[in-house]
């Protein structure tokens, strides 16, 4: 591996372990609001990235670093403990919980969005030639600003790609619980207990996985013209 490589390689996961830790923050502080505390004891109401790691090692280091290692692009996964009596009681707050983390993602696409204008603005970055998951926006010059150019690309386009995925209406996916929001406090209690048949689950992951590329492009490329109308 090339040091350009690592070091696109470090910019990719700050990048990719931030989002997952705004991400499992939102469910933990919406979930804490809901009056489930079971995240929050947890410690996992906070930015630091350390207490979402130790809960998901596997996933918030082991393969993020394999997957880049042998692709060129980070994979993973965080998670955030809630109680299922609290989630059985309270279908709509739950519906809110699992709604939180795909917003902290969308949040974080808009700040960068922002900042790439904004420095676009200041001739500090310049739109591309050529743009691509990871070349979202290009530098206008040399040094600093092509690894800033770097990771506001990769944020922007790693952040839409984290809200897209978890809000499919499928379970184990955040949209599967959020769904709920539109069935009302009875509906959302019974699709609950619909979806928690483990082979639903990965029956769901495994469909997700084949169609998700289908639902990203377009949604990436309008994002994209958005960013530059």
């Amino acid at each position: 591996m090339t040091p350009n490589l690592v070091a696109d390689g470090v910019v990719w996961y700050v990048v990719f372990l931030f989002s997952l830790t705004c991400h499992e923050a939102a469910h933990a502080l919406v979930a804490k609001w809901g009056g489930d505390p079971t995240a929050s004891r947890g410690g996992q109401v906070t930015l630091n990235p350390i207490p979402h790691m130790r809960r998901e090692i596997f996933g918030t280091v082991i393969m993020p670093i394999l997957s880049y290692a042998l692709g060129g692009w980070m994979i993973g996964w965080a998670s955030a403990p809630y109680d299922p009596f609290w989630r059985d009681r309270h279908p709509l707050r739950a519906a809110w919980m699992a709604l939180a983390g795909p917003v902290a993602n969308v949040t974080l696409v808009l700040t960068a969005a922002v900042a790439i204008r904004l420095l676009i603005i200041a001739r500090v970055l310049a739109a591309p030639d050529k743009v691509g998951f990871t070349h979202v926006v290009g530098a206008a010059s040399p040094g600093i600003p092509e690894g800033l150019a770097f990771f506001l690309s990769i944020l922007f386009s790693l952040n839409l790609l984290l809200a897209l995925f978890n809000l499919i209406p499928v379970p184990p996916l955040d949209g599967s619980s959020a769904i709920g929001l539109f069935l009302g406090e009875n509906g959302a209690r019974r699709f609950a207990a619909l979806t928690r048949n483990p082979t639903l689950a990965i029956v769901g992951l495994i469909l997700c996985w084949r169609v998700f590329p289908y639902i990203f492009q377009p949604v990436f490329w309008t994002s994209l013209r958005l960013l530059y109308f």
